[in-house]
């Protein structure tokens, strides 16, 4: 990655416009690679300059942290480590758990498996509706007070409900899903990130795999993939989706990148307060992605990709009924 690139501000750092998103490595998208594999990518984003590894404790019921702690712990002072807690395996399970008992402990396991003495940003992964939002936010914050957090975020909520912690202690980041085909935050959560100064880190900027225009036929993917619960991958709406590709990839050839590529530039370009954090368990699709941070796309093709994917053409729900009821972001 070229270090020239204009860096973005996260609270108190400085980072990239793309991060990592290390979920891919061992959670949701069927079975995770071998571990030597994991481990290559992990040092092979590193060398590229990626400087923002993003994890959680529920991702592979903490196989994710750890694998992350075993690579990443020699190379600390080089990143922005961040993982989230309030939501993670108990007894085989997904267990939403806000309390501040259960965030504590979840920071504690944190901690212990990446080997670090401080985690640079820790998010609220789902508020949890039983917990005041105030109560699990003022339990981060004493982690904060006690050293072992540095700055705080927050994963799939609404404005209102970042305003209401941000009154609590400074919220330094907001990750929600954000690309073409999910463009929720742009009913109030980007410009309320901007109004106190958070950004907006985006997850799945690559609509899971559709906007790389690789993922053609969705009636292989594995058992254990979380697409096959999504509406959108669907055999009722994915065939309408897939429609949308052919524009697409014409604007990208015009451009003169892959549609991956110019998704990711799409986002960048959105606001200098987003970050976006593609996953991949791929070398080729790592350095791919990173491609995009050079891009300028002239600004009538980002609006034609604009007009052609958005909430209004996409076909299908985000997420199934039970995803839908844990996450609080605005919806059209």
């Amino acid at each position: 990655m070229d270090r020239s690139t204009l860096r973005r501000r996260i609270g108190p750092f400085t980072v990239a416009p793309l991060g990592l998103g290390c979920m891919n490595l061992s959670h949701a998208y069927g079975t995770p690679p071998p571990q030597g594999q994991a481990e290559r990518l992990l040092l092979t984003a590193l060398e590229l300059g990626i400087d923002h590894f993003d994890t959680a404790a529920l991702y592979g019921f903490g196989a994710n942290e750890t694998i992350i702690g075993r690579v990443l712990s020699a190379h600390r002072s080089r990143l922005l480590l961040a993982t989230k807690g309030g939501l993670a395996g108990v007894l085989g399970k997904r267990v939403i758990d806000g309390s501040p008992e259960a965030i504590r402990g979840n920071c504690e396991e944190s901690l212990r498996r990446l080997r670090t003495e401080v985690i640079d940003l820790y998010y609220l992964h789902r508020w949890d509706r039983r917990v005041p939002i105030e109560e699990s936010v003022g339990a981060m914050a004493e982690l904060v007070r006690q050293g072992k957090v540095r700055a705080l975020g927050l994963s799939e909520v609404s404005a209102e409900t970042l305003l209401k912690a941000h009154a609590v202690y400074p919220i330094a980041a907001v990750q929600n899903e954000y690309s073409l085909w999910t463009r929720n935050p742009e009913i109030a959560m980007l410009e309320t990130c901007r109004a106190i100064g958070a950004t907006l880190v985006a997850f799945a900027p690559l609509a899971r795999g559709f906007l790389t225009d690789t993922l053609h036929d969705v009636s292989g993917l594995a058992p254990g993939d979380l697409r096959r619960t999504m509406p959108r991958f669907s055999a009722e709406h994915y065939p309408a989706n897939l429609k949308l590709l052919s524009g697409f990839a014409a604007v990208a050839r015009e451009v003169g990148c892959t549609p991956g590529q110019l998704a990711l530039a799409w986002l960048i370009a959105k606001a200098e307060h987003i970050v976006a954090i593609p996953g991949t368990t791929r070398i080729e699709h790592l350095r791919e992605n990173l491609g995009a941070a050079a891009l300028r796309p002239p600004q009538e093709a980002l609006a034609r990709i604009d007009r052609l994917i958005n909430q209004r053409t996409v076909a299908g729900a985000r997420y199934g009924a039970a995803a839908q009821a844990d996450i609080d972001t605005e919806e059209f």
